[in-house]
Protein backbone atom coordinates (compact mmCIF):
# COMPACT_ATOMS: atom_id res chain seq x y z
CA UNK A 1 0.00 0.00 0.00
CA UNK A 2 1.17 3.85 -0.64
CA UNK A 3 0.82 6.28 1.61
CA UNK A 4 1.31 10.06 0.28
CA UNK A 5 1.99 12.90 2.86
CA UNK A 6 1.82 16.09 0.77
CA UNK A 7 1.56 19.73 2.42
CA UNK A 8 -1.89 21.77 1.86
CA UNK A 9 -0.85 25.28 2.27
CA UNK A 10 2.23 27.32 1.48
CA UNK A 11 4.83 24.80 3.01
CA UNK A 12 5.87 24.80 6.63
CA UNK A 13 2.98 22.99 7.64
CA UNK A 14 4.75 20.50 9.58
CA UNK A 15 4.97 17.63 7.60
CA UNK A 16 8.30 16.22 8.91
CA UNK A 17 6.95 15.50 12.27
CA UNK A 18 3.28 14.34 10.49
CA UNK A 19 6.06 11.56 8.50
CA UNK A 20 8.17 10.68 11.28
CA UNK A 21 5.39 9.87 13.64
CA UNK A 22 3.25 7.99 10.63
CA UNK A 23 6.70 6.22 9.89
CA UNK A 24 7.22 5.33 13.72
CA UNK A 25 3.67 3.88 14.17
CA UNK A 26 3.60 2.03 10.95
CA UNK A 27 6.45 1.08 9.88
CA UNK A 28 7.00 1.20 6.01
CA UNK A 29 9.48 -1.06 4.07
CA UNK A 30 10.55 2.15 1.86
CA UNK A 31 9.80 6.06 2.60
CA UNK A 32 10.41 7.74 -0.53
CA UNK A 33 11.31 11.83 -0.77
CA UNK A 34 9.35 14.12 -3.71
CA UNK A 35 9.40 17.11 -4.87
CA UNK A 36 11.15 20.21 -5.52
CA UNK A 37 14.51 19.77 -4.14
CA UNK A 38 16.75 21.20 -1.22
CA UNK A 39 15.30 24.44 -1.16
CA UNK A 40 12.03 22.95 1.73
CA UNK A 41 13.34 22.34 4.93
CA UNK A 42 12.05 19.64 7.11
CA UNK A 43 12.47 19.63 10.47
CA UNK A 44 12.22 16.74 12.95
CA UNK A 45 12.18 16.24 16.49
CA UNK A 46 13.07 12.95 18.25
CA UNK A 47 14.76 11.64 21.41
CA UNK A 48 15.97 14.84 22.33
CA UNK A 49 17.64 15.98 18.98
CA UNK A 50 16.02 18.27 16.62
CA UNK A 51 16.96 17.28 13.21
CA UNK A 52 16.68 20.09 9.70
CA UNK A 53 16.50 17.79 6.77
CA UNK A 54 16.41 19.12 3.08
CA UNK A 55 16.63 16.24 1.07
CA UNK A 56 16.48 12.93 3.33
CA UNK A 57 12.99 11.60 4.10
CA UNK A 58 12.09 12.79 7.53
CA UNK A 59 11.06 8.99 7.98
CA UNK A 60 14.41 8.06 8.44
CA UNK A 61 14.05 7.98 11.99
CA UNK A 62 12.45 4.57 11.58
CA UNK A 63 15.98 2.64 11.52
CA UNK A 64 14.41 -0.75 9.26
CA UNK A 65 13.19 1.80 6.13
CA UNK A 66 14.71 1.98 2.77
CA UNK A 67 15.17 6.26 1.92
CA UNK A 68 14.52 6.77 -1.51
CA UNK A 69 15.28 9.76 -3.62
CA UNK A 70 12.74 10.10 -6.36
CA UNK A 71 13.89 11.32 -9.48
CA UNK A 72 11.81 14.02 -9.75
CA UNK A 73 13.56 15.55 -6.63
CA UNK A 74 16.36 18.02 -7.81
CA UNK A 75 19.62 16.88 -5.57
CA UNK A 76 22.70 19.08 -4.87
CA UNK A 77 25.29 16.54 -4.22
CA UNK A 78 27.01 18.63 -0.83
CA UNK A 79 23.35 18.60 0.84
CA UNK A 80 22.97 15.36 0.59
CA UNK A 81 26.48 13.36 1.03
CA UNK A 82 26.52 16.27 3.84
CA UNK A 83 23.42 14.58 5.23
CA UNK A 84 23.97 11.03 4.55
CA UNK A 85 27.33 11.43 6.64
CA UNK A 86 25.67 13.18 9.46
CA UNK A 87 22.47 10.86 9.67
CA UNK A 88 24.57 7.61 9.25
CA UNK A 89 22.03 6.74 6.85
CA UNK A 90 24.40 5.17 4.08
CA UNK A 91 23.54 2.06 3.61
CA UNK A 92 19.75 2.72 3.09
CA UNK A 93 19.97 5.23 1.07
CA UNK A 94 19.18 5.05 -2.47
CA UNK A 95 18.95 8.32 -5.26
CA UNK A 96 17.13 7.40 -8.72
CA UNK A 97 20.14 7.75 -11.07
CA UNK A 98 18.00 10.56 -13.02
CA UNK A 99 17.74 13.26 -10.51
CA UNK A 100 18.91 16.31 -11.66
CA UNK A 101 21.67 17.54 -9.83
CA UNK A 102 22.35 21.48 -8.48
CA UNK A 103 25.56 23.09 -9.55
CA UNK A 104 27.50 26.21 -7.93
CA UNK A 105 25.95 28.17 -11.21
CA UNK A 106 22.46 27.39 -10.47
CA UNK A 107 22.76 28.71 -7.30
CA UNK A 108 24.62 31.77 -8.40
CA UNK A 109 22.18 32.17 -11.08
CA UNK A 110 19.61 31.94 -8.41
CA UNK A 111 20.87 34.56 -6.03
CA UNK A 112 21.76 36.66 -8.27
CA UNK A 113 18.47 37.18 -10.61
CA UNK A 114 16.54 40.16 -9.56
CA UNK A 115 13.45 38.24 -10.05
CA UNK A 116 13.66 35.32 -8.54
CA UNK A 117 15.92 36.88 -5.60
CA UNK A 118 13.93 39.98 -5.09
CA UNK A 119 10.73 40.06 -6.49
CA UNK A 120 9.31 35.98 -5.72
CA UNK A 121 11.78 35.45 -2.79
CA UNK A 122 13.73 32.68 -3.69
CA UNK A 123 15.57 30.63 -1.38
CA UNK A 124 18.80 30.84 -3.02
CA UNK A 125 19.38 27.18 -3.53
CA UNK A 126 19.25 26.15 -7.71
CA UNK A 127 16.24 24.85 -7.96
CA UNK A 128 14.84 27.09 -10.01
CA UNK A 129 17.18 27.65 -12.65
CA UNK A 130 18.56 23.60 -12.47
CA UNK A 131 14.81 22.88 -13.27
CA UNK A 132 14.81 26.02 -16.48
CA UNK A 133 18.11 23.52 -17.46
CA UNK A 134 15.95 20.50 -17.33
CA UNK A 135 13.61 21.34 -19.43
CA UNK A 136 16.24 22.44 -21.86
CA UNK A 137 17.53 18.84 -21.46
CA UNK A 138 20.40 20.65 -20.73
CA UNK A 139 20.85 19.63 -16.65
CA UNK A 140 23.50 16.88 -15.57
CA UNK A 141 21.86 13.92 -14.08
CA UNK A 142 22.90 11.70 -11.28
CA UNK A 143 24.49 9.29 -12.91
CA UNK A 144 27.13 11.55 -14.18
CA UNK A 145 28.16 12.18 -10.32
CA UNK A 146 31.24 10.53 -9.42
CA UNK A 147 30.39 10.82 -5.44
CA UNK A 148 26.93 9.97 -5.56
CA UNK A 149 27.68 6.03 -7.95
CA UNK A 150 27.36 3.86 -4.87
CA UNK A 151 24.02 5.17 -3.86
CA UNK A 152 22.75 4.95 -7.26
CA UNK A 153 19.35 3.39 -8.10
CA UNK A 154 16.19 2.87 -10.43
CA UNK A 155 13.69 4.31 -7.25
CA UNK A 156 10.36 3.23 -9.45
CA UNK A 157 11.84 -0.02 -10.12
CA UNK A 158 12.36 -1.00 -6.67
CA UNK A 159 9.20 0.76 -5.28
CA UNK A 160 6.98 -1.10 -7.99
CA UNK A 161 8.81 -4.61 -7.23
CA UNK A 162 8.26 -3.74 -3.09
CA UNK A 163 4.58 -2.88 -4.16
CA UNK A 164 4.43 -6.28 -5.81
CA UNK A 165 5.20 -8.13 -2.38
CA UNK A 166 2.83 -6.07 -0.46
CA UNK A 167 6.05 -4.03 0.90
CA UNK A 168 4.53 -0.53 2.89
CA UNK A 169 5.74 2.37 1.11
CA UNK A 170 4.95 6.15 2.07
CA UNK A 171 5.40 8.55 -0.33
CA UNK A 172 7.00 12.36 1.11
CA UNK A 173 6.32 15.57 -0.84
CA UNK A 174 7.86 18.79 -0.12
CA UNK A 175 6.74 22.37 0.53
CA UNK A 176 3.20 23.22 0.23
CA UNK A 177 -0.04 23.37 -2.54
CA UNK A 178 -0.08 26.67 -2.43
CA UNK A 179 3.63 26.88 -4.27
CA UNK A 180 2.79 24.75 -7.43
CA UNK A 181 3.89 26.14 -10.27
CA UNK A 182 0.14 25.07 -11.78
CA UNK A 183 -2.20 25.49 -8.72
CA UNK A 184 -0.56 27.76 -6.77
CA UNK A 185 -0.40 31.70 -5.72
CA UNK A 186 1.82 31.56 -9.08
CA UNK A 187 4.12 33.53 -9.83
CA UNK A 188 5.37 33.72 -6.18
CA UNK A 189 5.65 29.59 -5.95
CA UNK A 190 7.89 27.09 -7.00
CA UNK A 191 9.40 25.59 -10.31
CA UNK A 192 7.50 22.88 -10.27
CA UNK A 193 4.45 20.87 -9.17
CA UNK A 194 3.33 19.90 -5.36
CA UNK A 195 0.47 18.42 -5.56
CA UNK A 196 0.33 14.25 -4.10
CA UNK A 197 -0.32 13.21 -8.58
CA UNK A 198 2.96 15.08 -9.01
CA UNK A 199 4.59 13.65 -5.73
CA UNK A 200 4.15 10.11 -7.12
CA UNK A 201 5.44 10.20 -10.66
CA UNK A 202 8.11 11.98 -8.76
CA UNK A 203 9.02 8.79 -7.80
CA UNK A 204 7.81 6.42 -10.48
CA UNK A 205 4.22 4.83 -9.40
CA UNK A 206 0.98 5.61 -10.86
CA UNK A 207 -1.92 6.97 -9.32
CA UNK A 208 -3.71 3.47 -9.15
CA UNK A 209 -0.92 2.65 -6.73
CA UNK A 210 -1.93 5.64 -3.94
CA UNK A 211 -3.76 3.86 -1.05
CA UNK A 212 -3.92 7.07 1.33
CA UNK A 213 -3.40 10.81 0.28
CA UNK A 214 -2.95 12.48 3.84
CA UNK A 215 -2.72 16.24 3.38
CA UNK A 216 -0.70 18.30 5.72
CA UNK A 217 -2.31 21.89 7.22
CA UNK A 218 -1.47 23.76 9.88
CA UNK A 219 -3.97 25.60 12.00
CA UNK A 220 -2.29 29.17 11.43
CA UNK A 221 -0.33 28.92 8.37
CA UNK A 222 2.01 30.51 7.04
CA UNK A 223 4.68 31.29 3.94
CA UNK A 224 8.33 32.39 3.44
CA UNK A 225 8.80 34.79 0.81
CA UNK A 226 6.41 36.87 -1.06
CA UNK A 227 3.32 36.39 -2.45
CA UNK A 228 -0.35 36.46 -1.83
CA UNK A 229 -1.67 35.94 1.59
CA UNK A 230 -5.60 36.44 1.83
CA UNK A 231 -5.87 36.16 5.66
CA UNK A 232 -2.36 37.15 6.92
CA UNK A 233 -2.26 38.72 9.79
CA UNK A 234 0.12 41.73 10.91
CA UNK A 235 3.68 40.44 13.29
CA UNK A 236 1.63 42.62 16.02
CA UNK A 237 -1.48 39.36 16.30
CA UNK A 238 0.85 36.91 15.49
CA UNK A 239 2.94 37.88 18.41
CA UNK A 240 0.35 37.99 20.99
CA UNK A 241 -0.98 34.41 19.72
CA UNK A 242 2.32 33.12 20.41
CA UNK A 243 3.17 32.54 16.86
CA UNK A 244 6.88 33.37 15.87
CA UNK A 245 8.74 31.25 13.02
CA UNK A 246 11.18 30.99 11.13
CA UNK A 247 12.13 28.72 7.74
CA UNK A 248 14.31 26.23 8.02
CA UNK A 249 16.08 26.43 5.11
CA UNK A 250 16.38 30.30 4.57
CA UNK A 251 16.14 31.81 8.61
CA UNK A 252 13.85 34.68 7.72
CA UNK A 253 10.94 34.79 9.67
CA UNK A 254 7.17 33.23 8.01
CA UNK A 255 4.42 35.30 7.46
CA UNK A 256 1.41 34.01 9.62
CA UNK A 257 -2.38 33.94 9.01
CA UNK A 258 -6.11 32.60 9.64
CA UNK A 259 -7.16 29.56 8.33
CA UNK A 260 -8.38 29.56 4.88
CA UNK A 261 -11.13 27.28 4.32
CA UNK A 262 -11.50 28.52 0.67
CA UNK A 263 -8.14 27.45 0.01
CA UNK A 264 -8.27 24.31 2.34
CA UNK A 265 -11.24 22.82 0.00
CA UNK A 266 -9.15 23.63 -3.35
CA UNK A 267 -6.12 21.44 -1.91
CA UNK A 268 -8.65 18.52 -0.64
CA UNK A 269 -9.91 18.47 -4.10
CA UNK A 270 -6.50 18.83 -6.17
CA UNK A 271 -4.99 16.43 -3.97
CA UNK A 272 -7.49 13.93 -3.35
CA UNK A 273 -6.99 14.05 0.40
CA UNK A 274 -8.28 10.89 1.89
CA UNK A 275 -7.21 12.57 5.24
CA UNK A 276 -6.22 15.66 6.80
CA UNK A 277 -3.40 15.98 9.28
CA UNK A 278 -3.57 18.89 11.41
CA UNK A 279 -0.66 20.57 13.39
CA UNK A 280 -0.05 23.19 15.82
CA UNK A 281 -3.44 22.90 17.31
CA UNK A 282 -1.84 24.58 20.13
CA UNK A 283 -1.91 27.69 18.56
CA UNK A 284 -5.55 27.73 18.30
CA UNK A 285 -5.93 27.35 22.46
CA UNK A 286 -2.12 27.01 24.46
CA UNK A 287 -4.08 24.57 27.29
CA UNK A 288 -3.61 22.08 24.69
CA UNK A 289 -0.35 21.80 24.52
CA UNK A 290 1.19 18.22 24.52
CA UNK A 291 -2.19 16.85 24.95
CA UNK A 292 -2.65 13.06 23.39
CA UNK A 293 -5.80 12.31 23.98
CA UNK A 294 -8.94 13.71 21.89
CA UNK A 295 -11.15 13.76 24.78
CA UNK A 296 -8.51 15.95 27.00
CA UNK A 297 -8.89 18.93 24.04
CA UNK A 298 -11.05 21.94 25.02
CA UNK A 299 -14.24 23.11 23.83
CA UNK A 300 -12.70 25.66 21.56
CA UNK A 301 -9.70 23.36 19.76
CA UNK A 302 -12.92 20.39 19.16
CA UNK A 303 -14.77 23.32 17.52
CA UNK A 304 -12.12 24.06 14.98
CA UNK A 305 -11.05 20.32 14.38
CA UNK A 306 -15.19 20.23 13.77
CA UNK A 307 -15.26 22.77 11.40
CA UNK A 308 -12.55 21.86 9.17
CA UNK A 309 -14.40 18.25 8.67
CA UNK A 310 -17.49 19.86 8.43
CA UNK A 311 -16.33 22.58 5.65
CA UNK A 312 -13.60 20.38 3.72
CA UNK A 313 -15.02 17.26 4.16
CA UNK A 314 -12.47 15.08 5.28
CA UNK A 315 -11.66 13.81 8.32
CA UNK A 316 -9.57 15.07 10.66
CA UNK A 317 -7.65 12.18 11.60
CA UNK A 318 -3.46 12.99 12.93
CA UNK A 319 -3.59 16.05 15.20
CA UNK A 320 -0.19 17.53 16.83
CA UNK A 321 -0.36 19.29 19.67
CA UNK A 322 3.43 20.00 20.38
CA UNK A 323 6.66 19.40 18.27
CA UNK A 324 7.61 16.32 20.02
CA UNK A 325 6.10 12.54 18.74
CA UNK A 326 4.45 12.19 21.91
CA UNK A 327 2.32 15.57 21.22
CA UNK A 328 0.25 13.55 18.98
CA UNK A 329 -3.57 12.77 18.69
CA UNK A 330 -4.01 9.24 16.09
CA UNK A 331 -7.93 9.22 15.21
CA UNK A 332 -7.17 6.15 12.44
CA UNK A 333 -8.64 4.15 14.08
CA UNK A 334 -11.77 5.61 15.45
CA UNK A 335 -12.24 7.34 11.90
CA UNK A 336 -11.28 5.07 9.13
Amino acid sequence: MVTVIVGGQWGDEGKGKVVSYLCLKDRPDFVARAGTGPNAGHTVEYEGKKYGLRLTPSGFIYQKARLLIGAGVLVDPNVMLREIESLGIGKRTGIDERCGIIEAEHIERDKGSAFLAGKIGSTGTGCGPANMDRANRSLKQAREVADLRSYLTDVSRELNEALDMGKGVFVEGSQGFGLSVLYGTYPYVTSKDTTASTALADVGLGPKKAGEVILVFKSFPSRVGSGPFPTEMDQEEAERLGIVEYGTVTGRRRRSGHFDFEMARTSVAINSATQIALTCLDYVDPGCRGVSSYDKLSQKAKAFVEEIEARVRVPVTIISTGPSMEETIDLRGEKL
